[in-house]
């Protein structure tokens, strides 16, 4: 089976940061994938699954109601590695495009005073929230970003290195 295009991502070298996981073709447009990264793998400690849920419920609540970017949004949810985020948007834009966006987006959670939806009516797990935890590491990315704003390495993805053996068979770090 061919190795899929996320785990081609060196994850020993990614930093936190706003990057473009995969563009596809759907119909007559694009869809691009972007990996909102918020914690090094395996190098810091998962962002904790109560606050990763508010996270999501929160700037889902705020892409999905901001008045420039509503329209583009297909799709916001975490990762299963609790490192992060996917955001898939229509159309192909560069990372630095969303800086604004995703700032602003992790600075707004800070506004809540409760989880949007955190209800048994709108969520399969409403007890499953941490605001004051998703306020914490929302305020942390905010900062890094901030901080790293000039920094091109928070919007290219580092890759693989592949060993391509003399009959072509293909090996990964991975």
């Amino acid at each position: 089976m061919e190795l899929i295009q996320s785990f081609s991502v060196d994850h020993t070298r990614i930093v936190p940061g706003i990057f473009t996981s995969r563009v596809d073709v759907v119909g007559d447009g694009v869809v691009t994938t972007y990996d909102v990264r918020l914690k090094r793998p395996n190098v810091e400690p998962a962002v904790d699954v109560a606050a990763m849920h508010s996270l999501e419920h929160i700037i889902a609540t705020y892409l999905r109601n901001n008045p420039e970017w509503k329209d583009e949004v297909v799709y916001w949810g975490p990762m299963g590695c609790l490192t992060g985020f996917y955001l898939i948007l229509k159309g192909d834009r560069a990372p630095q495009e969303l800086y604004a966006l995703m700032l602003g987006a992790f600075k707004s959670v800070e506004e809540n005073d409760e989880v949007p939806g955190a209800a048994p009516v709108n969520c399969g797990n409403y007890l499953m929230h941490n605001l004051e935890m998703a306020k914490w590491y929302a305020a942390e990315f905010a900062s890094y970003l901030e901080a790293n704003e000039g920094n091109g390495a928070i919007f290219e993805y580092p890759k693989t290195e592949r060993l391509v053996t003399d009959d072509g068979q293909h090996f990964y770090d991975s």
